[in-house]
């Protein structure tokens, strides 16, 4: 039986294990921007597809993202009320478990903090 435990444990280190598939998966988004969101899509970051999501969570207030994808880098559109949309690119989706969209009124820029 020892024997069998080592050849396996020797096999293993040889050929390796299976390689851990990363990706992005479901998320609290938190909505920083100072406005209540009306619309919210994502895509792949450097791609054109934008994809809806169901979140649209007023201003401070947090919604569940079910979200996943084999990419981790994601641009972020929403539509905030009263018009204005703001993007956020290159959101790193993989490992999070909150995204917080901020965004400065007055100067339109905007940024991502994560939890």
């Amino acid at each position: 039986m020892r024997c069998a435990c080592l050849s396996l444990a020797a096999a293993s280190l040889l050929f390796g294990s299976a390689p851990a598939v990363a990706g992005a998966s479901g998320f609290n988004l938190v909505n920083g921007t100072g406005a209540n969101i009306t619309a919210l899509s994502i895509r792949r970051f450097g791609t054109q597809a934008w994809q809806p999501l169901a979140a649209t969570p007023s201003a401070g207030a947090r919604s569940n993202v079910d979200f996943a994808d084999t990419d981790c880098a994601f641009d972020i559109r929403a539509t905030l009320a009263g018009g204005a949309s703001a993007t956020w690119s290159g959101v790193n989706l993989c490992e999070v478990k909150s995204v917080t969209l901020n965004r400065n009124p007055a100067t339109g820029a905007s940024w991502v903090d994560y939890d």
